[in-house]
């Protein structure tokens, strides 16, 4: 007798967070999947020792790793790692190094970053965090967002998954700026890594 078919359940899919600073989005990237049926957070590493995203990481159980520039550049210690982990897709969240050849040729179509802004203005190296936002209110703009996209060899240059935008009126300090943004960034960030993973 024939056994009925069953369809293979897909492997879990495992992150690993590039973060730099505080870590708000990779707390709310790890708050999102702490307990998904299929995506879970393998662990979340850092080019700086005192990054607060360390601690926010240890409140979820997630292994954490700080190298240096040469580990990161120079040598397979990060990949070891991300290898030992199964990590199956890169997530940078505040991350400030430009992301080495080797990972980029390993994680092909699976490195996703955020950026403060509508890209491509306000992209390239040195924009990031408060000046990009310094940058949009010393240009008045009229509206900023967000940018959701795929990482490759260049700074900002990857495909666009999704731009979310939100109108200023040109009295917001660089701060509120910052505010209005970061409210997109944890609103749509966790919900495009979901679907981007489960494409992917």
């Amino acid at each position: 007798m024939q056994m009925p078919h069953t369809p293979a359940t897909k492997p879990e899919q495992r992150l690993a967070i590039f973060a730099s600073g505080n870590g708000s989005n990779a707390e709310a990237i790890m708050t999102r999947f702490a307990n998904h049926p299929v995506i879970s957070v393998a662990g979340l590493l850092s080019n700086n020792a005192n990054a607060y995203a360390l601690e926010r990481a240890r409140k979820f159980n997630v292994p954490t790793l700080v190298f240096n520039r040469e580990q990161f550049r120079q040598s397979q210690h990060v990949l070891n790692w991300l290898t030992e982990k199964k990590v199956t897709h890169l997530v940078l969240a505040g991350f400030m190094w430009l992301v080495p050849d080797y990972l980029v040729k390993k994680y092909e179509g699976r490195i996703i970053n955020i950026h403060p802004a509508l890209l491509p203005k306000y992209g390239g190296k040195g924009m990031y965090g408060m000046h990009v936002h310094e940058a949009v209110k010393a240009a008045g703009e009229a509206e900023t967002g967000i940018t959701i996209h795929l990482v490759n060899e260049r700074y900002d240059e990857g495909k666009i998954l999704l731009q979310a935008r939100v109108k200023l009126t040109g009295s917001e300090t660089a701060e509120e700026i910052a505010a209005k943004v970061h409210e997109l960034e944890y609103r749509h960030y966790p919900d495009v890594i979901e679907k981007w993973v489960r494409n992917s």
